[in-house]
């Protein structure tokens, strides 16, 4: 039994001003947004700003937010609009 999850982990995906997409974990989504549209949070999104959430998900500890991150991340552009538009 994992103790890390004090709360849900969200898988997300953001959407860049280039139309790119970045893929990440948190526990608390709106702060890690605006830590995305600050600069702060990544070095791939700070020369890409804005960035708007595009797609997330649920995952119940850190590992199987790491798990699920992964996976999509080995996904292809066409397979990750698919995965955002069915949300």
């Amino acid at each position: 039994m994992e103790t890390d999850s004090p709360t849900s982990w969200f898988v997300y995906i953001l959407r860049c001003a280039d139309g790119s997409l970045y893929t990440g974990i948190t526990l608390d989504i709106d702060r890690r947004c605006q830590q995305h549209n600050a600069g702060t949070a990544s070095r791939y999104t700070r020369c890409r700003l804005p960035t708007q959430i595009v797609y997330r998900e649920i995952q119940t500890t850190r590992s199987d937010a790491l798990k699920r991150e992964s996976a999509i991340k080995r996904l292809r552009r066409r397979e990750k609009d698919t995965l955002i538009r069915l949300q």
